[in-house]
């Protein structure tokens, strides 16, 4: 009705008791513990299956003040929380050629995938997910793209160039939402990557986020968008994010399809060499300027 006033609500939402903030704030810490890192919407999803908070605006609300509350009590450590959306650049800089040598021998890698028969990826359609993701890309040496939804033509046109260049079959694994725009980024994000490297043997997998999982693993929902464009032709049910997804499941999917690919006694071999040239790095290092 035009010109209608909205009354104030005379529900009174009941605040919690001292000894019910308490005890929330316990829960979160041990979910935190047991699956760090983690990011805060990856909480809120495990608060909300565990009945702590509503599946609500409100409810994640909730839960990002008691994680800030947590932290800057000193009850959480800061770096069991990942946020990869903000992020500054410097220039790696050294106080001499002994620091340098240091940091090198630390930080050391042999090349994994170098005399592999294949080439692996994973793609990320969430930057947030990153800081989750990282430690096993990176201690398998597997680049990982972040592709923030559907990737750019540039950031396409780069990866599949690099594929191109691959003589070798090339093995992309994505992670997005199951949603609307999740499931079409992924078709997007394949089609985009065959296009700029027509030539190249590309084997493209969407593990994440599937109905498999959301049956298996009774994975928290949302309402789909409806101002979504491609609402209109979905017949996925309601949507889920990829943040629901418990870290640690997450980061056993994201091991698995690596491990199909690695033979685990080369793997060895490479740890051992890698040790023994690394020593070498810290003796130069010792006995340097």
């Amino acid at each position: 009705m035009s010109g209608a006033v909205y009354q104030t609500s005379l529900i009174k939402r009941r605040r919690a008791t001292k000894l019910e903030m308490e005890a929330r704030l316990a829960a979160l810490c041990q979910i935190v513990d047991e699956q760090r890192p983690m990011t805060v919407r990856q909480v809120f999803y495990q608060a909300t299956v565990r009945g702590i908070v509503p599946k609500t605006e409100n409810g994640y609300q909730q839960v990002a003040d008691a994680l800030g509350q947590l932290r800057r009590g000193g009850a959480m450590p800061f770096s069991w929380l990942t946020d990869h959306t903000r992020w500054a650049r410097k220039p790696a800089t050294f106080r001499d050629v002994k620091h340098a040598l240091q940091v090198t021998a630390a930080f050391y890698r042999k090349a994994l995938w170098d005399d592999s028969d294949v080439y692996v990826e994973v793609w990320l359609e969430k930057e947030a997910l990153l800081g989750v993701v990282d430690p096993v890309t990176r201690e398998y040496d597997v680049p990982l793209m972040i592709a923030k939804g559907y990737p750019s033509l540039s950031f396409l046109h780069q990866a599949a160039s690099e594929m191109a260049e691959e003589d070798r079959p090339c093995f992309i694994y994505q992670f997005g939402d199951h949603d609307p725009s999740g499931v079409d980024a992924a078709r997007a994000t394949e089609a985009g990557l065959r296009e700029f490297a027509p030539n190249a043997e590309i084997h493209f997998e969407r593990v994440a986020v599937t109905p498999r999982q959301i049956a298996d693993w009774n994975l928290p929902s949302r309402p789909t968008k409806p101002t979504d464009s491609r609402a209109k032709n979905w017949t996925g049910g309601e949507s889920v994010e990829l943040d629901a997804i418990r870290p640690g499941d997450l980061r056993a999917l994201v091991r698995q399809v690596i491990e199909k690919h690695i033979d685990q006694r080369q793997l060895n071999i490479l740890k051992v060499a890698e040790d023994s040239e690394r020593s070498i790095l810290m003796r130069l290092a010792g006995g340097g300027a």
